[in-house]
């Protein structure tokens, strides 16, 4: 089946919350219940409000089946350049392997490249080794000791 990348829509909120709750991680932050907590609805707004950032789902068949939010962060540093942050690439369980978080992370690349960023950058948890592992087959490199703080 054809992967289709288009921007996310409101309707789309439920199936990307879905996503992020689905590992052990997702599922201590996010609240999947019906209807979806008005939060949700407000930080999508909040998201298609931005120019700088692009929150896109990947479609298969009509089902909503991966995503990832684009960050454009401009800044002084690297003579004034931009960078892009991608975040919250998630893949549908019952879809993983079959190339769809690539297309994700290939449109996000080539989108920070036509906006004039110098580098793409991404975070993943410690204990998701999957998921670094697929980052450096795409050609990202461990650079930088990430920290947190939660409030």
């Amino acid at each position: 089946m054809s992967i289709m990348i288009r921007p996310a829509q409101r309707d789309d909120v439920g199936a990307i919350v879905a996503m992020l709750a689905d590992d052990h991680l997702g599922r201590a932050r996010e609240r999947v219940e019906q209807p979806l907590p008005q939060s949700y609805y407000d930080a999508f707004e909040a998201i298609v409000r931005d120019a700088n950032i692009t929150l896109v789902v990947a479609v298969e068949a009509d089902r909503v089946v991966g995503c990832l939010q684009l960050c454009i962060l401009p800044g002084l540093s690297s003579q004034g350049a931009s960078r892009a942050l991608i975040e919250d690439v998630r893949v549908a369980i019952d879809r993983r392997s079959r190339g769809i978080g690539e297309q994700l992370l290939q449109w996000a690349i080539a989108e920070a490249r036509s906006r004039r960023c110098n580098l793409v950058e991404l975070m993943t948890h410690q204990s998701r080794t999957d998921a670094q592992r697929f980052y450096e087959r795409l050609g990202f490199a461990k650079s930088h000791f990430g920290m947190l703080m939660r409030f």
